[in-house]
């Protein structure tokens, strides 16, 4: 087509060179002509463009409609092969659109299954994965379980050919009604999201709905400690839906008491897990109605065995190591006085420790007894040695002042005789060795006895003694507090553990 519209050009130049003969006139002319004819090259090329891409259009509509046929051809003998015939259910292939197989699109979820008829039944199980936490100083415990409803909502339904179910995650679950639960009396609660919302929909041919979800929740649980550390808590975790009343929704266990199911594995550092069991009431609220309330129950009993090294046996170790001062001499002030007080302040710092990782209760704990009971111990043996030192220090005085009444030995012709003679004092020649220190305060009340009623055989001064009453407390041996002390305390110890480990256990 180029070529023939160029041919008037050539036949122009033949005929203006044969009748002109100028060079110049010639060119000029080619050049007007080129000139002209630029348009209609244009449009030749542009015809040529045209039917080069129609062409080849037309060739890519061929080769997708062989294709097409190729690729149905392969279809029908994969449907033939017995792989296909596994899974004949349509409802899971990816051609079909979940939504518009439930028709989702048709119905209002906003309202429950068969408003305006009887309440709808919802039915619950739960299975407790672990409890983490029990906290007494907070009153609260963490579990996480596994939550699943069961329901029937009838607009879910669909077609199916072997009535085989369809399960979905979180996504389709914010497009349909479910039961709105919640956890009464919880601090804290959320759904796992790791790797995805720890969330699953499973819908069958005839609308029965398995609605499943992985939840952490920490919840109240009031608990009696008047017995701790030896005590029996009981904790329930209750669970009731939000709006909906006992008209409009019917919450209970789908399986009874088998509805809860727990691992065995579970455990706890300071409690042994006895039971677990489920119990169904109403709960009354005044300004919205009565609700379905279910309650998971489970008892706890706390092991004694770390409060036992922790607490009783240093107490007790306490008590008893403040009775080793009832063997120390009375005279041993330095050794008495520290080892009384290092016990109470060490009872102290024990009574303290224990009540720090407790809640401050009003009331009185087991533990709280028998550590106070103790510290009355350990305190009550530091006034045993004040009341000994006391009362010597009393009698020192008076037979201080005896000493100053009594005449002069050397009025006597033998002291020493007459001490012995036992129809004079009362005493033998084997208590000469231990009088022989006379006025000494080593050999204690034996000598001032001794002297004592020398003094009272003598008709000056027994007129003396008798208008004193007071002198009668020369008798008294302090010693005597120490040695009923030493069978008093432990005796009565050992009946107050009797008395305590009976009640308590």
């Amino acid at each position: 087509m180029f070529c023939f519209s160029l041919s008037p050009i050539f036949k122009s130049v033949i005929y203006d060179r044969q009748t002109l003969k100028n060079l110049h006139t010639i060119k000029k002319q080619i050049k007007d002509q080129i000139w002209k004819n630029i348009p209609r090259v244009l449009f030749c090329l542009s015809a040529s463009w045209y039917s080069i891409f129609k062409h080849t259009f037309s060739g890519l509509i061929c080769v997708s409609i062989l294709m097409e046929q190729v690729a149905k051809r392969h279809q029908d003998g994969w449907r033939r092969s017995p792989i296909y015939k596994r899974s004949p259910d349509m409802t899971k292939s990816l051609m079909t659109k979940s939504e518009q197989l439930l028709r989702i699109d048709d119905h209002d979820f906003t309202m429950r299954p068969a408003f305006g008829g009887p309440p709808i039944p919802v039915g619950v199980d739960v299975q407790v994965e672990s409890l983490d936490t029990i906290s007494e100083v907070d009153m609260d415990f963490t579990m996480t379980l596994y939550l699943r409803h069961y329901w029937k909502d009838e607009r879910l339904s669909f077609p199916s050919t072997n009535n085989q179910s369809m399960t979905f995650d979180s996504r389709l679950v914010k497009k349909i009604w479910v039961p709105d639960m919640f956890f009464v009396h919880s601090k804290r609660s959320f759904i796992h999201d790791t790797t995805t919302d720890n969330v699953m929909l499973r819908v069958y041919p005839d609308g029965n709905v398995l609605y499943s979800l992985r939840v952490t929740v920490t919840a109240m649980c009031n608990m009696d400690l008047s017995r701790f550390p030896l005590d029996t808590q009981t904790c329930s975790l209750e669970i009731e839906s939000y709006a909906y009343t006992d008209d409009d929704l019917m919450l209970y266990w789908k399986k009874g008491n088998e509805s809860l199911n727990t691992d065995d594995r579970i455990s706890l550092s300071q409690f042994l897990i006895q039971k677990f069991h489920t119990t169904t009431k109403l709960a009354f609220y005044s300004s919205t109605g009565w609700y379905n309330r279910l309650y998971i129950h489970f008892t706890l009993r706390r092991h004694i065995f770390f409060f036992l090294l922790q607490t009783y046996f240093p107490a007790t170790l306490m008590v008893m190591l403040s009775w080793v001062s009832f063997w120390i001499d009375r005279r041993a002030v330095p050794a008495r006085v520290p080892l009384g007080i290092t016990t109470v302040l060490t009872m102290s710092t024990i009574i303290t420790g224990v009540n720090a990782s407790m809640p401050r209760v009003s009331y009185i704990k087991a533990v709280d007894i028998y550590l106070w009971v103790s510290f009355v111990f350990v305190f009550l043996s530091v006034i045993e040695y004040a009341a000994v030192n006391y009362l010597s220090t009393v009698q020192e005085r008076k037979e201080r002042k005896l000493r100053e009444r009594l005449p002069c030995t050397c009025g006597i012709g033998n002291p020493d005789e007459m001490m012995i003679d036992p129809q004079i004092t009362g005493y033998g020649s084997t208590d000469v060795n231990i009088t022989g220190n006379y006025g000494l305060p080593e050999n204690g009340g034996r000598q001032e006895r001794i002297l004592a009623q020398v003094a009272l055989n003598d008709p000056q001064i027994t007129g003396q003694v008798k208008a004193s009453r007071g002198y009668v407390n020369i008798w008294i041996d302090t010693h005597a507090i120490d040695k009923y002390s030493r069978v008093v305390f432990p005796g009565a110890y050992i009946l107050f553990n009797i008395i305590y480990w009976s009640i308590y256990l």
